[in-house]
């Protein structure tokens, strides 16, 4: 697998005709006036992604962020996830997320966590629902294995756009990957530092030779194989860090090198 650009418009696609940009900003654990301002900064650092849930409890400080940002509607990606245990309120729960947001759609919709272990069928087929009326672009899955994709798959004749897990360098899992991209799923991932070995010195050696930080080495692995990458910060400094990543290039013989250290 090759680069695929140094753009930071850069986006994967989404079934049948979307797209979601390959770098998002996280915002578990923000919460009030801090989530505000945190997702203000990345607006302003160019990010064009962000990512949060219900159950962060932070939806109206982004959706006020949204709001007092400047930038059009359909210039940014937003997504929220449906709590497991608001399975059989699903409908109400979408109608709170839009209000919090003050948006009148959403571009992802996730079930957080499989409901009680299980793939959540009925739920899936309210996402399929309210997708199909046009509440939200996209429907996808969170913390889930292959199987249960595609026992809703099954179910409903609807693939998850998305299915967000963790992921670093040190997680790296080639056959996953595949197996997602064959289902057309793309891996979205989350705890891209917190998940990582920071003082690893295969990375410090490579940011060392870039002048660049080990954050900003895992941000560029990830956006050039293709992985959607939500790091989240507090910090405006780290904030704007994480994204300014489009002035080097990691070489194929970087790529799998890092690829690899999850043998370290």
């Amino acid at each position: 697998m090759t680069d695929i650009g140094l753009t930071s418009e850069l986006t994967a696609p989404l079934p049948p005709s979307g797209q979601i940009p390959l770098i998002g900003f996280g915002t578990w654990q923000l919460r009030g006036d801090e989530a505000r301002q945190a997702v203000s900064w990345a607006l302003e650092a160019g990010y064009r992604h962000i990512d949060t849930a219900t159950g962060y409890g932070n939806e109206q400080q982004v959706g006020a962020a949204l709001a007092d940002s400047g930038v059009p509607r359909d210039q940014v990606f937003v997504t929220t996830k449906l709590p497991p245990d608001h399975v059989g309120r699903e409908r109400r729960t979408l109608r709170e997320s839009l209000d919090n947001l003050g948006v009148d759609y959403l571009d992802l919709w996730l079930i957080h966590w499989p409901p009680n272990g299980t793939p959540g069928e009925d739920s899936w087929k309210v996402f399929v629902e309210a997708q199909g009326e046009g509440l939200v672009r996209n429907i996808g899955v969170s913390n889930y294995s292959l199987d249960q994709i595609d026992t809703l798959t099954n179910a409903t004749g609807v693939t998850p756009a998305v299915n967000q897990i963790k992921w670093s360098p040190f997680l790296f899992d080639r056959s996953l990957l595949d197996a997602s991209r064959k289902r057309g799923v793309v891996v979205e991932g989350y705890s891209p530092f917190r998940a990582a070995k920071l003082d690893h010195p295969e990375l410090t050696q490579i940011a060392e030779k870039y002048g660049k930080t080990v954050p900003q080495v895992i941000m560029r692995w990830h956006v050039q194989r293709g992985i959607v990458v939500i790091p989240k910060s507090a910090q405006r400094e780290r904030i704007e860090s994480n994204i300014d990543i489009f002035d080097f290039e990691l070489s194929a013989d970087e790529l799998n090198s890092v690829d690899h250290l999850t043998e370290a």
